[in-house]
């Protein structure tokens, strides 16, 4: 047992420190012409023009908050508010265009994403919004974050997910997508000041799942593993 236990350590290791060999890079924004989404105060969008970034192909995409707790509510609402997250060979120079842009189908909203919820500021709510019944991972019934569609009154919300002060989500794609002519695009929610600019990094590789999911997934592998085996006579 403490030899298997070893064994799954030290798989868990070196998928850690391939990961590490990635190349990432940050994204420059710039914020298009007009809001989009439901919100009464609208949605900023900001686009990004990956074929810039350096790298021949992404296969993930980390948003980390940096309002430092200045911008937006507190309490389930803190944090930057994603509305959207979309990829498209589209260059759109207002928010309506993206709003209206399909993307490409390259993210897997419900198992390819990686939350590290952020704190909230008070008054503290069981969760943040957008987020699942724990708090620690992403409700995409909610959320919708393929769509710029958000809601952000305190009374009727939906269509967003709050990251919390200091949060980070990061969306591993479901294939690498080439940088040519590929532009990126992000929607705030409420364009209030939690700007996207310096919050972005793509990487040429997935980010991998927390050290502790990575060694329960290794291990069930291996049960399984075990039982398949025949017996011995």
């Amino acid at each position: 047992m403490t030899r298997t236990l070893h064994t799954l350590a030290a798989a868990a290791a070196l998928c850690l420190a391939a990961a590490g060999t990635a190349q990432a890079a940050p994204v420059t924004f710039t914020k298009l012409t007009g809001l989009t989404g439901d919100s009464p105060a609208g949605t900023a969008v900001f686009k990004a023009d990956l074929s810039a970034v350096g790298l021949a192909s992404i296969l993930s995409i980390s948003i980390a908050d940096n309002s430092f707790g200045l911008g937006g509510a507190g309490g389930q609402f803190s944090g930057f508010d994603l509305d959207a997250i979309k990829l498209s060979s589209a260059d759109c120079a207002t928010a309506a265009c993206a709003s209206g842009l399909a993307g490409l189908s390259v993210f897997d909203f419900f198992s390819g994403i990686v939350f590290a919820p952020g704190a909230q500021r008070a008054p503290v709510d069981p969760k943040l919004f957008g987020t699942d019944a724990a708090g620690t991972g992403v409700d995409n019934a909610v959320a919708t974050l393929g769509a710029f569609d958000a809601d952000s009154t305190t009374v009727t919300p939906d269509g967003f997910l709050s990251l919390g002060d200091g949060g980070v989500i990061s969306f591993n794609l479901t294939g690498a997508v080439s940088t040519a002519g590929l532009f990126l695009y992000i929607g705030e929610v409420g364009d209030n000041g939690e700007l996207a600019a310096g919050s972005i990094i793509v990487r040429d590789s997935t980010v991998p799942l927390p050290p502790s999911t990575a060694l329960v997934g290794l291990g069930l592998g291996a049960l399984l593993a075990a039982r398949r085996r025949p017996a011995r006579a």
